[in-house]
This record gives structure tokens, C-alpha cells and sequence, in this order.
């Protein structure tokens, strides 16, 4: 199975994702949005298939601080030039695997679909 896992390697979340992933002895392969940017049309096809609502975090400090006009209005389109633009502004980790993808760490929906 090809697992690809997208998010910042210094957040917390991130971590503890890592850390299972590696105590169920599942290979992965960590893109770092940091370093690797966040490409647009893979982002429009995570929200095409969790919406936007899953996959834009709204509660984080980056979005937080974003002018006004960025947070108003939100549909799939402008969630996608949001994260695109600033990729802190997406919920982490995303998950991509063979057949699937999960938005966010919750270790029962993880085990139910990768162990």
C-alpha cells in the first residue's frame, strides 16, 4: 500500500500520526509543507472528496490571522487558494492511500483503515 502523509514536521499532531505510523510498522512517505508547498489541484481534489469544511483549518493561528476577505466568504474555491497560499492553513496530517484518504489523526478511523 503507498501511503502519503502531508504536514509540518514540528507540529504535534504531526508527531503523534509519525509515531503510530511508525509503532504499526506502516511506510510512509512525509511531504512537508513547509519545504514542498501545497499544490493546488491535489488540494482541490481533497476537497472535492472530505469538503472543504474537513480539510481548511479554521481554528488554527494562521487562519486566524489572515485579512478579513480571505476568511470571508469561503467556498471550495477560495478554501483551495486559502491553503494554497498559506498551507499552515490546512488540517494535519492528510493521509493519502490506496483508495482513501483521512483528513486529520484519529487513531480507531486510522487502524480501521490501514492496519
Amino acid at each position: 500500500m503507498s501511503i502519503d502523509v502531508y504536514g509540518i514536521p514540528n507540529c504535534d499532531t504531526i508527531k503523534k500520526a509519525r509515531k503510530w505510523l511508525d509503532a504499526h510498522g506502516i511506510a510512509y512517505v512525509f511531504h512537508d509543507y513547509k519545504k514542498e508547498g501545497a499544490d493546488a489541484a491535489r488540494l482541490a481534489r481533497w476537497v472535492e472528496e472530505a469538503g472543504w469544511q474537513t480539510v481548511l483549518n479554521r481554528r488554527g493561528t494562521t487562519f486566524r490571522k489572515l485579512a478579513e476577505d480571505e476568511r470571508e466568504g469561503l467556498d471550495g474555491e477560495k478554501a483551495v487558494a486559502v491553503m494554497a497560499a498559506h498551507p499552515s492553513c490546512i488540517k494535519r496530517p492528510v493521509l493519502e492511500y490506496d483508495g482513501g484518504l483521512l483528513v486529520g489523526f484519529d487513531e480507531a478511523e486510522w487502524s480501521a483503515a490501514l492496519v
